[in-house]
């Protein structure tokens, strides 16, 4: 039995998806914003905690695109 075409979505959808997956790679690999010991919080210089704050912060932007890109199954 042959399966329907998916519905595509808008470009605008496709923008807003890419601009939240840049902002999760950008946050974690742009060296220079987190390149730094001070402030600590508690034992943790900030590299350590900036990195930690990131892996919950991914994953609600990737739920939020999983959101927007998934398609109703019928």
């Amino acid at each position: 039995m042959a399966q329907p075409a998916p519905v595509g979505k808008s470009p605008a959808t496709w923008g807003v998806v890419t601009v939240l997956l840049a902002v999760a790679v950008i946050g974690t690999l742009w060296v220079p914003l987190y390149a730094r010991s001070m402030p600590e919080l508690g034992p943790f210089p900030f590299f350590y905690w900036y990195q930690f704050i990131w892996v919950p912060m991914s994953a609600v932007l990737l739920w939020i695109c999983y959101l927007l890109l998934r398609t109703k199954r019928s």
